[in-house]
């Protein structure tokens, strides 16, 4: 594919390059050939801006596509299945030569292809076991290094589909990602087989892992965030972390506020390991999240979030074993739009956490699939957290 001649890193070479030139010139010459320079440069950028360069407002409209989708129904309507899952430390088969905290896994899921299809067949077996035996239609994970190890688990997941002898349109034919180094090497991603408006596909926030995704069914749109926040473990200004999931919170929020002020409708669906509870302050003050349905309402200038978890008990709905004892740390939350029953919506009671399989023990606890350097007793696992799960609906065409 040919390189754009207006992405960030092709314009800023263009520009050095030109700024050398220009700086031999004599001065008259060289400042009025640095304005026409200048007004050019803007002209393009403005008229052939790529998409998802510049901001939420760029790219096209979507428009309607005809799609493949199991869960519609004659007259448009449909119930699709959505899962959460934080799979950790998804790598491809690349060594990156990635820096020395992501090393660990690099190299052995490059070099080891046993190990490295052992990890992707034992989640897509139990992605494959959801909805019935179709899968989810919407998957969205965390702890993936690259759009490379998403294509990979996508792969995976049509391979077995083939094997056994699926309906054809159960295939994925989506991968929503970016790759992105923050820190560690590993980014949300989202996998699917419904309509995805791949203008739309952005990072938010700088370093943060936080993407966003849009899905165009039937006329309506989803907007999908996944995001992963920052861990309870020990940071290197020696905190646990508070200020950067009250980063991630404040960020998600004001992209959801500046979305609904211009469409009070709009359909959000938000998901990720917050790596904090239904019940802490970012979630409650920064993401302006509640359990309340009440509360979630389409007028007001500041909307609140609900949080399909809030008020769950950690005994049914824990996600992770955590300081002896089962936490909730993964999270579906939907915008006020997604209650309305119009576009898409959610049935808040349809959220699971779904462990089958995924014990070894009698407590609530995952089964790891460990690092690719140890040796688990009793064989690996899948990953150190339960997905969760909920049931989308989707209005009749417009």
């Amino acid at each position: 594919m040919a390189r754009s001649l207006t992405s960030p890193d092709q314009m800023l070479r263009t520009a050095r390059t030109v700024w050398g030139v220009l700086g031999k010139l004599p001065p008259p010459l060289r400042y009025g050939l640095m304005a026409v320079v200048v007004v050019v440069g803007l002209v393009v950028l403005v008229v052939s801006r790529p998409p998802g360069f510049g901001g939420p407002e760029a790219g096209p409209e979507p428009t309607p596509e005809t799609v493949a989708a199991t869960g519609l129904n004659p007259d448009g309507t449909g119930s699709f299945f959505f899962a959460f899952w934080n799979v950790e430390n998804l790598f491809d088969d690349k060594d990156d030569k990635r820096r020395s905290v992501d090393e660990e896994f690099d190299n052995p899921f490059a070099d080891n292809d046993k190990m490295r299809q052992e990890k992707l067949d034992h989640l897509a077996n139990i992605l494959l076991a959801m909805n019935g035996g179709q899968g989810p239609d919407l998957i969205a994970c965390c702890e993936v290094e690259s759009i490379r190890a998403a294509d990979l688990l996508k792969g995976t997941l049509n391979k077995n589909l083939d094997d056994a002898k699926a309906d054809p349109k159960l295939k994925y034919t989506q991968v929503v990602m970016k790759n992105l180094d923050a820190g560690r090497h590993i980014a949300p991603c989202l996998i699917t087989r419904l309509n995805v408006s791949p203008n739309y596909t952005r990072l938010h926030g700088g370093n943060l892992r936080i993407l966003e995704g849009r899905l165009f069914v039937n006329g309506h749109e989803l907007i999908v965030i996944a995001s992963h926040w920052t861990s309870q473990l020990r940071q290197r200004d020696g905190s646990d972390g508070d200020s950067g999931r009250e980063k991630y919170a404040d960020t998600i929020y004001n992209l959801i506020e500046r979305t609904t002020q211009k469409n009070p409708k709009a359909d959000f669906l938000l998901c990720g390991d917050f790596n904090d509870t239904p019940d802490s302050e970012p979630v409650l003050k920064g993401l302006h999240a509640t359990g309340d349905r009440a509360k979630v309402k389409i007028a007001g200038d500041a909307p609140q979030i609900l949080d399909l978890m809030a008020g769950k008990n950690p005994a049914n709905f824990g996600t992770i074993w955590y300081g002896g004892k089962p936490l909730i740390y993964d999270h579906i939350c939907v915008s006020p739009g997604m209650l309305d029953g119009e576009g898409w919506s959610i049935d808040p009671d349809s959220v699971q956490t779904y462990t089958k399989g995924l014990m070894r023990g009698t407590r609530r606890e995952p089964w790891r699939f460990g690092s690719p350097n140890s040796s688990p007793v009793g064989g690996r696992g899948y990953s150190d957290h339960f997905p969760v799960t909920a049931t989308l609906k989707l209005a009749a065409k417009k």
